[in-house]
C-alpha cells in the first residue's frame, strides 16, 4: 500500500517531497517511503531509528532513497553490499533474514535430523569510510566486524536447532578453506562473511552447499524464495547456543588438511628456484597462499606494509584490495626490487583470486609485467595439462574466459568445457555432476581427469577437493612454472610469448560501467532491454555476424529452470566474424555492467609484434565504441576521454568530471588561483569519486589534456600527477 501524502508521518513528508525531485521510477520512491515508515515505527528496528532520523534531518535524500528503495537483493548465493541502515544495506537485519531463510530451507529439504553449517569470515570492519552515516549519531552497524556478523548468523542457525562450526576468536578461515572444510567435516552447508575484493565499507554473506560449492538453478531460487518470505528472525544467544552444544570450534586440523590438499597438487617438487614476494592485501592470503608456498619450499617474502590483517585496507591503492587491479601490486613489486625477487603474487582478502607479476627480462634490470586473469589462466592451463600426467585431462572454464585458455588446453591434448555461465559455482557444479554421474555437458570424465577450472576474474582451481576458486593451488602451479622458466634463464613472460607463438595471439579486455543507486540499476536494465529490442548490426565498423541471447529458451542453455537462472543468463554475446566478440552482462553482485572484448590475431602473421599491436588497438577501439553506444541508449553523453578514468569511478562521476570539475578547474587556474586553497577545492569536488580520486581520474585528465592547447592543459594535468 502506498503512503498517502496527507497520512504520512511528519518526518516522511520532507522525504516524499525530496524523492519526487530525484530521477528514479515512482515505484522506487514509494517503496522507499514504505520501508522508511516501517523502520521508523517497527520496534524491531528501534536501534536504527536515531541514525535514520538523523539522515532525514540532514536531508541526505539520495542516500536515503538508495538505502530504502528495495531489500538488498538475495542473489544466486547470498547478499553483498554497502554496510549501513535500511533494507538495501548489509546489516544484522538483512543478514539475519538471509540466514533465517537458509535455515528454514535446510530444514525443509533435509528434514529434522542433525544439521551442521560451517560459518567463517574475513577481516572486514565497518568504519563508514565513505561517510554515508551521520557522524556522532548512534548506529548498530558502526564498528561491526565480519566476526560480529558471523556470530549473528550462528545465533539464527542455533534457534533453528542447526549446529555451526566457527573459528576461535581472533582466527579466520578463507573462502577456499570454507569450501574445503564443508566437505572435510561432512557439513550440510556453509556461510562466508566477506565482500571479497569490494571496498572496505562493503560486506556480505555467501552461502554454500554440502558439496562445498554454491547452489545453481533451480535450487538457488528455491532458497532465495525462502529468504524473500522471511517475516521474523529468531535468534538464540551465543552463550545459550554454546551451552546447548550447537557451536563447535574449528580446530587447526581443518586448516592443516586444506594445506596438505594443496601441497599434494605439486607437479615438480624440484622446481623451487623462483624467489617470490606475496601480498594478501591486508587479508587472509598469508595463511593460504603464503603458507602453501613457504611449506612447499619456496623462497617467499611477505610485502610488509600489507601483511597485517586490516579490513580498512589502508595501504592498498584506492582501498581496492583486488588483484585484478594492476596498481594493487605496486607495493609488492617495489618490495620485490628491494629483496631481489623475480615473481610477485597477490590475492584478495578472502584469498580466492590470484594476481601475478613477473620481472622481465630476468635479472635485476628487468621491469615488472602484470598478467591479466586470462593470461594467468592460460599459463596455469599450459603447466597443469603438460605436466599433470593425466591421460585424459579436462579443463573447465566460463564463457567469458579467454579463448586463449581453450586453445592452450586443446593444443596440449586436453578436453575442454568452455560454455559455462559467469560464476565459479558453475565449475563447482560441473565437478559435482562428474562426481555423481561420470559426465557433464556430454563429456564423460572422472574427477581424476580434472586438470583446471578457470574464470577470467583471476579464479583458478587445481583440485576437486575444493569446489570454489582458490588462490593457493594456482599459486603453487605458477611458482613451479616460474621456477622451471628461471632454470632456463627465462621468465613467465617468455612462457606466455611461447604460448602465443604456438596457438595464436588473443587479447581480451574487461571494462566495467558502474552506475549509482536506484537510477543506475534502472539504467543497467534499460541498456539490456534496448540492445534486445534494437540490436546493433555493426560495432566499430565490424559487422555483427551473430547475436546470442543467453536468456533465449531455444539457445544453448535451453528453457529457463528458474527466475535465478533467467537472471544469471542476462548475457548478450555479439560475434563480429570469426576473430572478435563482445559480451555484455550486468554484474550479479554490484551496480555495474561488464563488457568483455576479445580479438584473435592472425596465427600466420609474418610480423608478430605488429600483429599484436594491431590486435591490442582493435580491442581498445571496439571497447570504446561499444561503451559509447551502451551509454547513449540511456541518455548518458560522456566524452570518450572521460571513459579513460579508472573503472572504479562511477559513470555519473565521469560525466561530472567532464561537465563540472575540469571546466571549473580550468577557469580557476585562468583567474590565477593556486596553492592550498585550490587543492582543497579540487579534493572536495572529487570527494564522492572514492579514495585517491586524483589518481583514479588521472588517465582521463591526461586524455583530455591531449585534446587541449599545451599551455592550458599543463597546469591542470600537473594537479593530478602530484
Amino acid at each position: 500500500m502506498d503512503i498517502e501524502h496527507d497520512a504520512a508521518p511528519p518526518e516522511l513528508a520532507a522525504a516524499r517531497q525530496a524523492f519526487a525531485g530525484l530521477a528514479v521510477p515512482s515505484h522506487a520512491r514509494e517503496a522507499a517511503l514504505r520501508h522508511l515508515d516501517r523502520w521508523l515505527s517497527d520496534p524491531v528496528f528501534l536501534a536504527y531509528r536515531p541514525q535514520v532520523m538523523a539522515l532525514l534531518e540532514a536531508g541526505r535524500w539520495e542516500t536515503l532513497l538508495d538505502s530504502f528503495w528495495q531489500v538488498l537483493p538475495f542473489g544466486t548465493g547470498g547478499r553483498r553490499g554497502t554496510v549501513g541502515v535500511g533494507p538495501n544495506r548489509f546489516n544484522p537485519w538483512t543478514l539475519g533474514a538471509s540466514v533465517q531463510g537458509h535455515a528454514t530451507w535446510l530444514r525443509r529439504t533435509m528434514g529434522d535430523g542433525p544439521l551442521a553449517v560451517v560459518v567463517t569470515y574475513d577481516v572486514r570492519q565497518f568504519l563508514d569510510l565513505r561517510g554515508q552515516l551521520v557522524a556522532g549519531v548512534p548506529s548498530p552497524v558502526l564498528g561491526m566486524t565480519s566476526r560480529d556478523f558471523a556470530e549473528i548468523a550462528v545465533e539464527v542457525y542455533a534457534a533453528a536447532g542447526i549446529a555451526t562450526w566457527l573459528p576461535p576468536v581472533g582466527q579466520y578461515l578463507s573462502t577456499p578453506e570454507l569450501s574445503f572444510a564443508i566437505r572435510h567435516l561432512g557439513a550440510q552447508a556453509g556461510l562466508m562473511i566477506s565482500a571479497s575484493h569490494n571496498p572496505p565499507d562493503d560486506n556480505g554473506g555467501k552461502l554454500y552447499n554440502a558439496q562445498g560449492g554454491q547452489e545453481v538453478p533451480p535450487r538457488d531460487e528455491e532458497m532465495a524464495r525462502e529468504v524473500e518470505g522471511v517475516g521474523h528472525i529468531d535468534r538464540m544467544s551465543l552463550d545459550r547456543a554454546r551451552a546447548a552444544g550447537l557451536v563447535r570450534e574449528l580446530g587447526p586440523e581443518v586448516h592443516e588438511a586444506y594445506i596438505q590438499a594443496n601441497l599434494r597438487c605439486s607437479l615438480d617438487p624440484q622446481a623451487r628456484g623462483a624467489r617470490i614476494v606475496f601480498t594478501g592485501l591486508h587479508g587472509l592470503g598469508r595463511q593460504t597462499v603464503g603458507e602453501v608456498l613457504a611449506r612447499a619450499g619456496f623462497d617467499l617474502r611477505l610485502e610488509p606494509t600489507q601483511a597485517e590483517y586490516d579490513g580498512a585496507f589502508p595501504n592498498v591503492p584506492f582501498r581496492a584490495p583486488n588483484p585484478e587491479v594492476p596498481r594493487a601490486l605496486d607495493a609488492a613489486c617495489a618490495y620485490a626490487d628491494q629483496v631481489g625477487a623475480d615473481v610477485v603474487m597477490a590475492c584478495d582478502p578472502d584469498a580466492d583470486r590470484l594476481g601475478l607479476a613477473a620481472r622481465h627480462p630476468a635479472g635485476p634490470g628487468g621491469s615488472w609485467r602484470v598478467f591479466s586473469g586470462n593470461e594467468i589462466a592460460a599459463l596455469a592451463c599450459h603447466y597443469v595439462v603438460a605436466h599433470g600426467g593425466r591421460p585424459h585431462p579436462l579443463v573447465i572454464q566460463t564463457e567469458v574466459t579467454s579463448g586463449l585458455v581453450s586453445r592452450v588446453a586443446k593444443a596440449g591434448g586436453a578436453r575442454v568445457i568452455d560454455h559455462l555461465l559467469v560464476g565459479f559455482k558453475y565449475i563447482g557444479d560441473a565437478l559435482h555432476q562428474i562426481e555423481e554421474h561420470g559426465s557433464f555437458a556430454g563429456v564423460a570424465a572422472r574427477l581424476a581427469d580434472f586438470a583446471l577450472g578457470a574464470e577470467e576474474s583471476h579464479g583458478l582451481l587445481v583440485t576437486p577437493e575444493i569446489r570454489d576458486k582458490d588462490a593457493a593451488g594456482g599459486a603453487l602451479m605458477l611458482a613451479e612454472l616460474a621456477s622451471r622458466q628461471a632454470a632456463q634463464g627465462e621468465t613467465l613472460v617468455d612462457a606466455l610469448d611461447e604460448l602465443w607463438r604456438r596457438v595464436g595471439y588473443v587479447q581480451n579486455q574487461l571494462r566495467s560501467v558502474v552506475m549509482l543507486g536506484a537510477e543506475g540499476r534502472a539504467r543497467i536494465a534499460a541498456v539490456m532491454a534496448s540492445l534486445r529490442a534494437d540490436p546493433p548490426t555493426r560495432i566499430g565498423g565490424l559487422a555483427v555476424t551473430a547475436i546470442h541471447d543467453r536468456q533465449d529458451p531455444h539457445g544453448v542453455f535451453g528453457p529457463h529452470r528458474s527466475e535465478t537462472d533467467r537472471a544469471s543468463r542476462d548475457v548478450l554475446v555479439f560475434q563480429l566474424g570469426p576473430d572478435a566478440r563482445l559480451v555484455l552482462r550486468p554484474s550479479g553482485t554490484e551496480p555495474k555492467s561488464k563488457v568483455y572484448v576479445e580479438v584473435c590475431g592472425d596465427r600466420g602473421a609474418a610480423d608478430a609484434a605488429a600483429e599484436r599491436a594491431r590486435v591490442d588497438a582493435e580491442v581498445q577501439r571496439l571497447a570504446n565504441t561499444f561503451l559509447a553506444d551502451v551509454l547513449s541508449r540511456v541518455g548518458l553523453d560522456v566524452p570518450a576521454w572521460a571513459l579513460a578514468a579508472n573503472d572504479l569511478v562511477a559513470i555519473e562521476h565521469k560525466q561530472d568530471l567532464a561537465r563540472r570539475v575540469l571546466p571549473e578547474l580550468a577557469g580557476r587556474l585562468e583567474r590565477g588561483e593556486a596553492g592550498p586553497g585550490l587543492e582543497r577545492w579540487l579534493d572536495g569536488a572529487l570527494l564522492a569519486y572514492g579514495r585517491d580520486a586524483r589518481k583514479l581520474v588521472e588517465p582521463a585528465v591526461a586524455a583530455w589534456a591531449a585534446t587541449q592547447p599545451p599551455a592550458q592543459a599543463a597546469p591542470v594535468l600537473a594537479l593530478f600527477r602530484r
